[in-house]
């Protein structure tokens, strides 16, 4: 039952919302699996959702790899100190913007309402104005996609820029069908009125069908993997040409990152109840395992340079951490459970005072090699995605570090400026530093490459963060629907 417009979608999927428990103890998110077919894994018990979160506390599966227990990197660290002058709102006051929000403007063809989520129930439980804001995201999400469609492709971004009047506006820039393979399966959460209010007339299914046209001439591991999670997450008959394609290209020699590695597994996870990809899973899966080390690298196969070979970003963390945490709920694995919580339990560590998730990584221990920029994305989507995945999957639920995210998000004390605007409808990407930020990323990898432990504080007193990047990338607003929305909640 979908609620009411103005009513709250903060209620699990066939939940009341009058005063029941939202989850029975000990119990399953429920509406949440991604995939047909996925079952409880024998053995496993879900913590329950609402337990406190053991924020710095090892856990026995992870003990198998010293490096990522706690660590000097997740020391207090010289960029998460408070800003002078920027304090957060106190805890019985709303975010700005969240109470009343303008985005409270209809979904097209639903009159306002919003699918009915456990993930959203969770946090509300936890922390009601962080839920807020997300819806807040949510509806945004909808009446921005539209404007990032150029001639039937997704952009590559959004570009904001102030018109005469001062007032901003968002411009389209370049097309990216990789981005736009990420949007529509976010977009596939909603139905299909709105999934063609979005795309013109076409849904889901008609645009996974003009992607699938392109198979043949595409050439990017990571590429055909999202298309064939596309393809496999639409039921569309194009799953088995997906499929082959994705084979043939895994089968070539070369580097393979870990972003592309993971969302192999993913993809294969997502086709398992439709097709025979065991053959193929089962290396995708020993591929991603043997290619992490404390934390993930940026590649999995290959090499890369000297003073980069250690380093991984935080994308290179949470797509692992999502696709071994499909890859247990899908069939039962404990190893590739256990290497995502490891992986989970690292950057939560190493999480920023103020909620931020870092940009960069040293594989070998977790520590935080760059800090900034910090991406709005890994607050709002990515990390709740990936950890929200983990623990539907009946690992560790990190509800309160997905709130302090989201709480930075909602006033992040680098800067003044807000990173969320209702008109036009956006989030900004990110809060960075100031000029030569490429020197300063090499800089400090070369650093921790020679010197794991070593900080660099003269650069962090003389690159303050506080730049915002005023764009917008269709595919972050592709992960935030599938990180809170829970799969086919629609029907027509």
């Amino acid at each position: 039952m979908l609620p009411k417009p103005g009513e709250s979608a903060a209620v699990p999927e066939g939940f009341p919302d009058q005063g029941d428990a939202l989850l029975p103890e000990g119990g399953r998110f429920p509406g949440t699996a991604p995939f047909p077919g996925r079952t409880p894994s024998p053995g496993t018990t879900d913590p329950p959702g609402t337990a406190p979160f053991p924020d710095a506390v090892g856990f026995p599966d992870t003990v198998g790899f010293p490096d990522t227990m706690p660590f000097p990197g997740a020391l207090p660290f010289s960029d998460a100190t408070p800003f002078p002058g920027r304090t957060h709102p106190p805890d019985n006051t709303p975010f700005p913007g969240t109470t009343p929000f303008p985005g409270t403007t209809p979904f097209p063809g639903t009159s306002g309402r919003l699918p009915n989520s456990v993930r959203l129930g969770l946090v509300a439980e936890r922390d009601p104005r962080s839920a807020a804001l997300v819806e807040r995201l949510l509806r945004a999400s909808v009446r921005v996609l539209p404007q990032a469609r150029v001639a039937g492709e997704f952009a590559f971004t959004l570009a904001g820029a102030r018109g005469q009047d001062g007032a901003w506006q968002l411009r389209p820039s370049g097309t990216s069908p990789r981005y736009g393979t990420i949007a529509v399966l976010g977009l596939m959460r909603l139905p299909g009125e709105d999934q063609r209010g979005v795309l013109g007339g076409e849904d889901c299914h008609d645009f996974v069908g003009r992607l699938a046209r392109r198979l043949d001439r595409m050439t990017n591991l990571g590429d055909a993997a999202l298309l064939c999670w596309a393809a496999a997450e639409a039921g569309h008959g194009e799953l088995p040409h997906a499929l082959d394609r994705l084979t043939e290209l895994d089968q070539r020699d070369g580097t393979v990152d870990v972003i592309a590695a993971a969302w192999v597994v993913t993809a294969l996870v997502a086709a398992r109840p439709l097709a025979d990809v065991e053959q193929h899973l089962a290396a995708a899966r020993d591929r991603l395992l043997a290619a992490r080390a404390g934390v993930y690298p940026h590649v999995a196969v290959g090499t890369t340079s000297w003073y980069r070979s250690h380093v991984g970003s935080f994308a290179d963390q949470v797509y692992p951490v999502q696709a071994l945490a499909r890859l247990h709920g899908s069939a039962d694995d404990p190893e590739a459970l256990a290497a995502a919580e490891s992986v989970a339990a690292a950057i939560c560590r190493a999480q920023g005072k103020a909620g931020q998730w870092w940009w960069h990584y040293d594989a070998r221990t977790g520590a935080v090699v760059r800090a900034y920029p910090a991406g709005s994305v890994h607050q709002y989507a990515m990390a709740p995605m990936a950890l929200l995945d983990l623990a539907d999957a009946g690992g560790q639920p990190y509800l309160e570090a997905i709130c302090r995210g989201l709480r930075w998000l909602a006033k992040p004390p680098e800067t003044s400026e807000s990173l969320i605007l209702d008109e036009p409808p956006v989030i900004w990407r990110k809060v960075a530093r100031g000029k030569r930020r490429k020197a300063e990323g090499g800089l400090r990898a070369a650093s921790a490459r020679l010197r794991p432990w070593v900080r660099l504080p003269l650069l962090d007193r003389l690159l303050r963060p506080g730049t915002v990047d005023h764009e917008c990338r269709p595919y972050e607003l592709g992960w935030l629907l599938m990180a809170w929305l829970p799969a086919m909640a629609w029907r027509e």
